[in-house]
C-alpha cells in the first residue's frame, strides 16, 4: 500500500508541476514577473498536500510581515522540505540550495531560475553565493537556508553538527532577523532511507519568534546560531 501511495504521490507532484509550468516558465522570464512564479510554486504545494491526504499542521509563533525581509532557517531531515516551505511562509523568498538541481529536467531550469545555487565543494561558488545572497537581501526579498548544509543527520530528529554559519553572517550583516522553523515530521513522511517510500503523516511545524540581530556584529555569529539551533533542537526533542 505505501508503494501505490507513494506512486500516488509521485503523480500528482508532477502532474501539478507541468500543469503549472507554461505560467511558470512565461513568469520566469523577467525579474519583474518572478514574484508570480513564486505564487505559482505555492499554490503548487498547497493543491498537491491537498490531493494527497496530507495534512498540514503549522503553529505559527510568530507570523511574517509579507513586506519584510527576513532569513527563514530550519532543520533539513527530508526531501520534503523544499516543497513545504513555501506553504509554510508567505513572504517572497530564495532558497539557497544545492546546484545539483539544476540537473533535473523542467525543475532545475525552475530551481536556477527563481533561487539561488551552491557548490558547497567548490570555495569560488560559496564566495560567488554569497554575494548573491547579500544582493537578495538588500533588494527586500527574503532567504531560505538550511544551516546543516544538507540531510546529513543519521539519528532524527537529532540535528546533524557543526552547523554552517553563513546564514547567520549574512543576518548579522545585513541586519535582517532570522526567523526558526522547526520541522516536526517531514522526516516520518519521507525516510532518508531506501527503499524510497511516502507516508501519510500529518506535516507539523512551528514556526517561532525571530531573533533579532540590530546591533550585532560579526563576532556575534557564533552566538546567534547557537541561540537558533537551541530554538529548533528543543522543538524537535519535545516530538
Amino acid at each position: 500500500m505505501r508503494l501505490l501511495y507513494t506512486i500516488w504521490c509521485g503523480f500528482w507532484f508532477i502532474f501539478i508541476f507541468l500543469l503549472f509550468f507554461p505560467f511558470t516558465y512565461l513568469f520566469l522570464q523577467k525579474k519583474q514577473w518572478k514574484p508570480y512564479a513564486h505564487a505559482i510554486n505555492r499554490l503548487w504545494g498547497q493543491i498537491f498536500f491537498r490531493m494527497v491526504g496530507i495534512r498540514l499542521d503549522i503553529e505559527y509563533r510568530f507570523r511574517p510581515d509579507t513586506k519584510q525581509t527576513y532569513i527563514f532557517c530550519a532543520n533539513h531531515f527530508s526531501y520534503l522540505d523544499i516543497a513545504v516551505m513555501g506553504v509554510i511562509i508567505p513572504n517572497y523568498f530564495a532558497f539557497v540550495g544545492k546546484h545539483g538541481v539544476k540537473n533535473i529536467p523542467l525543475f532545475g531550469y525552475m530551481f536556477r531560475k527563481l533561487h539561488i545555487q551552491v557548490n558547497r565543494e567548490s570555495a569560488s561558488s560559496r564566495v560567488s553565493t554569497l554575494t548573491k545572497s547579500l544582493k537578495t537581501l538588500a533588494e527586500g526579498r527574503s532567504i531560505v537556508i538550511y544551516p546543516e548544509g544538507g540531510i546529513k543527520t543519521k539519528n532524527p530528529p537529532q540535528m546533524h553538527l557543526p552547523l554552517a554559519e553563513g546564514a547567520f553572517k549574512m543576518a548579522i550583516q545585513q541586519q535582517v532577523p532570522i526567523v526558526p522553523i522547526t520541522l516536526l515530521t517531514n522526516y516520518q513522511i519521507i525516510p532518508d532511507k531506501t527503499p524510497f517510500r511516502l507516508h501519510r503523516v500529518p506535516m507539523r511545524a512551528v514556526v517561532h519568534e525571530p531573533l533579532p540581530t540590530t546591533g550585532l556584529t560579526s563576532q556575534d555569529a557564533n552566538a546567534l546560531r547557537e541561540r537558533w539551533y537551541q530554538v529548533v533542537q528543543d522543538e524537535l526533542h519535545k516530538t
